[in-house]
């Protein structure tokens, strides 16, 4: 029996590379510059943005919006202030608010490269390629170390299906920002689109490697090991897969296939059921029919 795994879908997400930076601390994904955090300085401009960074740290993030616009209305050239605003706005959801805020901070700050960075990531989460690309490319000569530019680079080249370039771009963002796992997740994604399979096996190890709780990277793994009949190795992945995010219905479809192709069909009854409650409760009704479809064929083979 042929049954097509469920594919995983390209996210524009900027990941935890890119919002990462929001508490402008050092993080193992990215090191920001300390510059952006302006303490003991006399203006109330800055005063707002050091409340407002407070304000991020206790998870207030709708107090940290109004103080750093507090902030960037007062002094219109504080950079770190429309920077700080595009974080967390992207972090309430505001995309295009959050693009403004960071396109302002390069009015501010033509030299900002995570400005740039995060302005590129922002238009490619809004589908804009070529303007995220433009964006993206600027912070990379700005600062050609800065990981998280090559990582959203990656994803616009992704998105774009230029596979060559899009694996430049995620080797790139590994060598400079070696604690993250997602340029690795990727690189896997993108060798699997080039039918490399042993690479995008050694990719999605090393993202799980950097991150051991990693449900994409141990699902895509095992959807790599289920299609080249390696049943029981892919029954693993899966399994810890569910381990790392339990609410994570892949998992448990993944699994049900590899049940089924190992015949061991109660198991299999068992967790599509799961699978199926999850795409359910999530909303995702095409895959919850889907799921429900294959839990009937299980049910006839027990």
């Amino acid at each position: 029996m042929r049954v097509k795994l469920y594919k995983y879908h390209f996210q524009t997400w900027a990941s935890f590379i890119f919002i990462s930076g929001i508490i402008l601390l050092p993080s193992p994904s990215l090191a920001l510059p300390p510059s952006l955090l302006v303490q003991n300085a006399p203006s109330n401009a800055t005063d707002y943005l050091n409340q407002g960074l407070q304000a991020v740290q206790t998870g207030r993030i709708q107090d940290a919006i109004a103080y750093f616009r507090q902030a960037a209305q007062l002094d219109p050239n504080l950079a770190p202030a429309h920077y700080n605003l595009g974080l967390a706005l992207r972090q309430a959801g505001q995309l295009q608010p959050a693009a403004d805020a960071f396109y302002r901070a390069t009015q501010a700050d033509p030299k900002f490269a995570l400005a740039y960075a995060n302005l590129g990531g922002a238009l490619l989460e809004g589908n804009n390629l070529q303007q995220a690309n433009d964006y993206l490319q600027r912070a990379i000569e700005l600062d050609p170390k800065l990981g998280v530019a090559h990582y959203n680079l990656g994803l616009v080249r992704e998105q774009q299906q230029d596979w060559d370039k899009a694996i430049a771009s995620f080797k790139k963002a590994m060598e400079y920002s070696k604690n993250a796992p997602e340029p690795a997740y990727h690189l896997g994604i993108c060798y699997l689109q080039q039918n490399k399979l042993d690479k995008a096996k050694d990719a999605f190890r090393k993202a799980i490697q950097i991150n051991p709780k990693y449900p994409e990277a141990y699902y895509s793994l095992g959807s790599l090991l289920y299609s080249q009949g390696k049943s029981k190795d892919a029954l693993e992945a899966f399994r810890k897969s569910a381990e790392a995010n339990s609410n994570y219905p892949n998992a448990y479809y993944g699994a049900g296939l590899a049940f089924i192709q190992l015949q061991q069909y109660a198991d299999a009854v068992q967790v599509l059921q799961f699978a199926r409650d999850l795409y359910k409760a999530q909303n995702n009704l095409e895959w919850a029919n889907k799921t429900e479809q294959l839990l009937q064929q299980a049910q006839r083979m027990n």
